[in-house]
């Protein structure tokens, strides 16, 4: 059977003819590259020819359709004529191909007669001067380039940067390979600076199509035609053009019919290109709600919404051309309105805008996004030409980094593209200037999420026109170092004389900016209200003692209290943590409109601060103790749909950054009816807000939460003193069960949790009224130990830091009976006890260099248990049983010791929660044989704990270190201080500063600040009224970066 070969066996064919060793070397880079370009390219000059070209291609296609056309009877041809026909087409198609390839090469003979640029011929030019596209830069332009420091050696560089033509990718047998001397004089302009009214090409670049039968370079119609003759001073009549057209539309506004026209502020705005239109809409919303999320100029949906003084809301595009175009008032209802008066709406409303789902308009996507989530949607596409060069594709390997997180080489290089655009872009429109354009863009990033303020006062310090740093960091700064008024001022009044610029706020300013930091600023309400608490919402730093019904020997007379009120409290607290609150619901995939009930579990700390007296001059020192109760926001939950999700955790539950102060007094913690008197109030509102919810508006949206109280940040000594017990010297040794000290000693691990308020309540009431007219021995072993009121609930738990140092001091007492040989002779002096004491303090101070001390502290402790401090203590012990007895008791215990440290356990040493058990049997057993000198019919209260109760309260409460009270221990030193800043002759003002400080020291809207305050601190910056004029400009450029990182 004889047939035609199909079109793709020509391509194939002709590719195979395309082979030759005689081919240029443009065409074999062609064929590499653009094989795709070239077989259509072929396959249309070869139809052109075969219809145009030659009556013998034309007389073989007849043929060859008579061929197709013949009956069956050809079909009993011998196959001699099968290959007679195959040999002809072969010879009919390479003749194809050579008439076609000569047109090509007298087409690409004719290209060099014209500019790659413009278009325009070489013989308009008398010096018929031309310049190879690909070739090198001429020296005059490269002298040019040197001069402006600008370097290049090709022209395809400077093409790309001028006239925004890629001329890498040229084919010569469709694209000139030179270029006229007109488009050089325009390169040499652009980098010279010098005025020019426009860039050839004027109407754009000239588009090269390849060769075909109505090709314009072959035919002589193309440099025939007359071309149109340039007006001079274009950019004149474009600006009078533009001039005309506003003075028409200004005309047409003073009409009042024409001007609720909304076709002519749609065509005033013109912004259907970069808004988007209601109709992508994913859900089918009522036309009204449709009309209160969509601008009422353009009527799409809102984009960077704004709110007018008369409510209506804009684009921020359209309401300011609108404005300029129209006038300063508002396009809906004619009320004045100016640029100045536009504000963004609620956080509500915007959060309801950006969740709102629309379907994708882009082609083949019909996927539903929020409108949030829109741009870095449209941004994945990869159709998108703007972000070709931007797309990532992981290649394996390590995962992607933030790009903030990387070194600044590596930001650098990953950079490297659009650094290369941003320069290339300052250099033809700025100048060269990419600092401005730099700034710019951060400017309108800024602004794109809406964070105009931030954009405003960064654009202010820049222009030189700010008011320096906010009031906000300059409040940091102050309650970070610790600066009183005088200090601040000075420091203020120097800054402002040296450099000439308000560059800190005054005081004033730093006042009205704490107002909204602390309690009674925001509004709140409760449901049900609070039993005996005010419905008054704005309320401050109060007395302590005010509103008691006293006598003058209830409490010492210099007793002074301080403190806020509790809900009030918890209310501003919150506030400070919006953001992580929000933060958490996001990334929890919850709703920002959720409404609760949240449940907040409040850590609950009161402890001594021992004398806090400023001695100063000789006297008596009288001691001046002081007490402080402080709560800490353990976690946020809320429910959602039959689940609890946990939205928000303290990180670092025993920082002093998270224990916020509630109340400050001068009192001795051992006086239980002072302490009864100024913290009564406190466990009055603690009560009322148990059995009530808070409603508190947070994101423009009232929300309702819920208070877990719990009482665990008190160690032993304030334990009994709140639970009424006796002190830690009594016969009931411990606050958690009802075990004596015999009963504890005999059986150091069998013993569970018993003790409880409301036991201790009813305990209190037996021992005030003996109803069983008892002796005083009987009675205190029926109420075990009781003999006060309980006055504040605590949760029965283990104080992780006093614990470790009480078993540190223990362990201590244990090395000097070792190093005495204690379990020989039980009957030492007290001289010979000393001697033991100093030889372990001066051996320890040797290899350790741990200094005495006359009383046990945290850090000792932590130095004191670990193996080298046994192995120190081994070096003075003779017997080598008893170093190794001493090394495993110290192993144990380290081994122990991570178990109620740790904020979490069971995630950061499980196999240490399993084992516990076994480990403290194993140390009792040494306690009892090995060091049965000591604990013979005795032990510590922590030793007790320690053995017996810690698996019991890691299972309730899943950890024991994160309820510790180590943050409100390591407030102490901030008391002192806050004190010392805030010193006064009255007391009493004292205390409000101190505390009014200490509440700002741990607001988290202020540590932000605290951060950036600490950049500088580490780079030695110092502010001085002697200081030279560069160290103040210095610190002035330090100030505005710390300023620039609030946003």
């Amino acid at each position: 059977m004889e047939t035609l070969p199909s079109p793709s066996m020509n391509l194939c064919f002709a590719s195979e003819q395309i082979q030759l060793p005689s081919m240029k070397f443009s065409e074999w880079k062609f064929k590499l590259f653009k094989i795709r370009s070239l077989k259509k390219s072929l396959s249309e000059e070869s139809h052109v020819a075969d219809s145009d070209k030659g009556k013998v291609a034309t007389s073989l296609d007849k043929d060859a359709m008579e061929k197709v056309n013949v009956g069956p009877s050809v079909l009993q041809e011998p196959f001699r004529k099968d290959t007679e026909s195959n040999s002809r087409m072969q010879i009919r198609n390479k003749y194809n191909f050579q008439e076609s390839q000569k047109e090509i090469d007298a087409h690409r003979a004719k290209l060099q007669h014209f500019c790659r640029i413009c278009g325009e011929s070489f013989k308009t030019d008398s010096g018929k001067r031309s310049y190879p596209v690909h070739g090198p830069v001429d020296d005059e332009m490269q002298a040019l380039l040197k001069k402006k420091e600008k370097r290049a050696t090709s022209w395809p560089g400077l093409l790309a940067k001028v006239f925004k033509i890629d001329v890498r990718e040229d084919i010569d047998t469709i694209h000139p390979t030179n270029f006229c001397h007109k488009c050089w004089n325009v390169i040499q302009r652009k980098f010279s600076n010098f005025p020019c009214e426009e860039y050839l090409p004027r109407k754009g670049a000239m588009e090269w199509h390849p060769h075909s039968s109505s090709c314009n370079v072959c035919t002589p119609s193309f440099h025939e035609v007359k071309r149109k003759k340039q007006v001079l001073n274009t950019q004149l009549n474009k600006r009078i053009k533009i001039v005309t057209g506003c003075a028409r539309k200004m005309s047409r506004m003073n009409n009042p019919k024409q001007m609720k026209n909304k076709s002519l502020m749609k065509k005033i705005v013109n912004c259907k290109k970069i808004h988007l239109d209601t109709k992508i809409l994913a859900v089918d919303y009522p036309v009204d709600f449709v009309k209160s999320i969509s601008c009422q100029i353009c009527e799409h949906i809102l984009a960077d919404p704004v709110e007018t003084t008369c409510k209506h809301l804009f684009c921020r595009v359209c309401i300011l051309k609108c404005l300029k175009v129209m006038g300063s008032y508002c396009p809906s209802c004619c009320y004045p309105c100016f640029p100045t008066d536009l504000v963004s709406p609620v956080k509500s409303f915007l959060t309801i805008l950006n969740s709102l789902a629309v379907t994708c308009p882009m082609k083949d996507c019909h996927e539903e996004v929020a409108l949030g989530k829109y741009c870095h949607h449209l941004s994945s596409h990869k159709d998108a030409k703007e972000q070709e060069g931007y797309v990532y594709t992981n290649k394996g390997g390590r995962p992607r980094q933030h790009l903030l997180s990387l070194t600044r080489r590596a930001q650098k290089h990953r950079l490297r593209d659009l650094k290369l655009q941003v320069k290339a872009f300052a250099e033809k429109e700025e100048g060269g200037d990419v600092k401005s354009v730099c700034l710019t863009l951060f400017l309108l990033a800024l602004r794109a999420r809406n964070e105009h303020r931030q954009a405003d006062e960064l654009e202010a310090i820049m222009q030189g026109k700010g008011s320096g740093l906010p009031p906000a960091v300059c409040l940091a700064i102050r309650v970070n170092t610790f600066l009183s008024c005088s200090q601040y001022h000075k420091m203020y009044r120097t800054v402002k004389a040296i450099t000439g610029r308000q560059i800190f706020q005054p005081l004033h300013a730093l006042r009205t900016a704490e107002k909204s930091l602390l309690p009674g600023y925001h509004p709140f309400e409760w449901k049900p209200p609070l039993k005996n608490v005010s419905t008054n919402t704005e309320v401050g730093i109060i007395d302590g003692l005010s509103g008691i019904q006293h006598f003058v020997d209830d409490y010492p007379v210099d007793t002074i209290a301080k403190r806020f009120r509790y809900d009030a409290a918890l209310v501003s607290a919150l506030m400070d943590m919006e953001e992580d609150i929000l933060e958490g619901l996001k990334t929890h995939d919850l709703d920002d409109y959720l409404k609760g009930p949240f449940t907040v579990v409040i850590k609950e700390s009161c402890d001594g601060m021992g004398d806090v007296s400023e001695k100063h001059g000789c006297g008596p020192a009288v001691p001046e103790k002081a007490v402080r109760f402080s709560f800490t926001l353990m976690s946020i939950a809320v429910d959602d749909n039959n689940r609890n999700v946990r939205i928000f955790e303290e990180a670092k539950p025993n920082s002093e950054l998270c224990c916020k102060p509630l109340c400050l007094m001068l009192a001795d913690e051992s006086d239980h009816e002072t302490l009864t008197a100024i913290l009564s109030p406190l466990v009055a509102e603690r009560e009322a807000m148990k059995n009530s919810v808070l409603i508190l508006e947070m994101s423009g949206i009232p929300r309702m939460f819920k208070f877990v109280f719990r009482g665990t940040g008190y160690d032993e000594k304030l334990v009994r003193e709140m639970e009424g017990l006796e002190a830690s010297g009594s016969n009931y040794i411990c606050t958690l069960c009802d075990a004596t000290r015999l009963e504890a000693s005999q059986n150091l691990i069998l013993h569970s949790i018993t003790r409880s308020h409301a036991e201790n309540l009813e305990r209190y009431e037996v021992w005030r009224s003996n109803p069983y007219h008892e002796t005083v021995d009987e009675l205190r072993d029926r109420v075990k130990g009781v003999s006060a009121k309980p006055f504040i609930e605590t949760v029965p738990s283990l104080d992780a830091l006093h614990c470790d140092i009480g078993n540190a001091a223990e362990f201590y007492k244990i090395f000097q009976f070792e190093i005495g040989e204690v379990y020989k002779n039980h009957d030492a002096s007290k001289e010979e006890r000393k001697r033991w004491q100093s030889t372990l303090d001066k051996h320890l101070r040797k290899k350790m260099n741990l200094k005495p001390l006359s009383r046990m502290n945290g850090n000792f402790a932590r130095k004191l248990m670990t193996k080298e401090a046994v192995e120190a203590v081994c070096e003075l012990i003779n017997c080598e049983e008893r170093k190794q007895a001493l090394r495993e008791l110290m192993e144990l215990y380290l081994k122990m010791k991570p178990v109620w440290r740790s904020s979490c356990p069971t995630m950061e040493c499980p196999e240490l929660v399993c084992q516990y058990s076994f480990n403290s049997q194993r140390f009792a057993e040494l306690l009892s044989t090995k060091f049965s000198y000591r604990y013979e019919g005795k032990i510590t209260n922590y030793f007790h704990k320690t053995l017996a109760h810690v698996p019991e309260i890691i299972e309730r409460d899943g950890s024991i270190g994160a309820w510790a009270s180590e943050g409100n221990e390591s407030g102490n030193k901030l008391f002192r201080r806050f004190r010392k800043m805030n010193a006064r002759q009255s007391k009493c003002y004292e205390m409000e500063d101190v505390l009014k400080h200490h509440w700002l020291y741990t607001s988290k809207h202020l540590q932000k600040f605290m951060n950036a305050h600490n950049i500088l601190k580490s780079q030695a910056f110092s502010i001085s009224s002697e200081g030279c004029g560069e160290d103040v400009m210095m610190l002035e450029d330090s100030l505005e970066f710390a300023d620039s990182m609030d946003f």
